[in-house]
């Protein structure tokens, strides 16, 4: 992922990109008890924009209050053709449900049906697979494996070495194994935490990585974490680990409420433990630039004045959270109960 700093952006309007389409949904089912699969194509079965492996999908969801939002599922692709994702005659994504959730989840499984027509951007991939010699070492965790699915697929498609470790709470709850055991072989290593009573062996995982391979990592917070964190004590450098979060960011021990002051305007607002200063500030009428809304892309930073920052994103540099001078505000808290934005 990219670690540039975009705090210069004006945060002024939420991010939207190219034109819309829509697309009918031809299949909608569900995969285990947590997962469904959604297939969409165009009425007139025209070609739709293309895409690379670990791009994704923005789609428009309705929201328990009315609202309309958008969501990002990335792209399954399945065929190990070379020209397959160029120019496709449909889209596969697939959706985990998150009952603590906004709600984006829950409308994909209970409202979305075969028939309908979805509103939905074309692909974007902030998550591109690389061109490197050595192995694509991709680790997966949860419905973390959609966009390391097309990943895999698209390394064997190009004869070149890759390995999948994918890891859930059970074999149960993990979607696409067949598919994957078809295709990948001995190249797939799968761990459950039911059957090894234990989290995903980071180290043993990363013991078994050649100097010249490269990994990409997708999954839950805690694992990511884990992951990088093993990674910098052995020197891995930033460009050999590539990484995307798959879930959204939940309330830690000791979230507190607090202050915010828009220093601009001189608003007062309170950002309550379980919401994030990004929905507050949506909330109260303000119209700030965002994106993943994961701490990854680095588009909603905003300048702190005062305050401490509890930096718990993906983008900033160790500096960078050092000098406390900015924070992204989607994901970011404060440590004390007052915080100063400019803005």
């Amino acid at each position: 992922m990219s670690t540039t700093l975009m705090a210069t952006i004006p945060a002024t309007s939420a991010a939207t990109s190219a034109a819309t389409l829509q697309l009918r949904v031809i299949e909608a089912r569900c995969l285990n008890p947590l997962i469904r699969l959604i297939r969409l194509r165009a009425d007139d079965g025209a070609a739709l924009p293309g895409y690379s492996a670990g791009a994704h999908l923005r789609v428009q969801v309705s929201l328990p209050d009315g609202r309309s939002d958008w969501r990002h599922y990335s792209l399954i692709n399945l065929s190990t053709q070379a020209d397959a994702t160029q120019a496709p005659t449909e889209y596969l994504i697939a959706v985990r449900r998150e009952d603590e959730g906004r709600g984006g989840s829950r409308y994909m499984h209970q409202q979305v049906q075969a028939g309908q027509l979805l509103t939905i951007e074309a692909p974007k991939n902030e998550f591109p697979l690389r061109e490197h010699a050595g192995c694509a070492v991709l680790v997966a965790g949860g419905i973390g494996i959609t966009p390391l699915l097309s990943m895999a697929v698209q390394r064997l498609a190009q004869q070149a070495p890759v390995r999948l470790h994918y890891a859930g709470r059970s074999r149960a709850l993990m979607a696409f194994l067949p598919e994957l055991q078809t295709l990948l072989g001995d190249a797939l290593r799968l761990h459950t935490d039911a059957e090894a009573g234990a989290p995903l062996d980071v180290d043993a995982l990363l013991d078994g990585c050649g100097a010249a391979d490269q990994l990409y990592v997708c999954g839950p917070k805690p694992m990511l974490d884990t992951v990088l964190a093993k990674t910098q004590a052995r020197g891995w450098t930033r460009e050999r680990v590539h990484f995307e979060v798959f879930t959204a960011p939940a309330v830690e021990v000791g979230d507190h409420a607090f202050e915010l002051v828009l220093a601009q305007s001189g608003r007062s607002l309170t950002v309550p433990a379980d919401r994030s200063i990004l929905d507050v500030l949506i909330a109260a009428g303000c119209d700030p630039l965002f994106d993943c809304q994961r701490g990854e892309c680095g588009v909603c930073a905003a300048p702190v004045l005062e305050g401490e920052i509890d930096h718990r994103d993906y983008v900033l540099t160790g500096r960078e959270k050092n000098a406390g001078n900015v924070m992204q505000i989607c994901i970011s808290r404060c440590k004390g109960q007052r915080l100063v934005l400019d803005l």
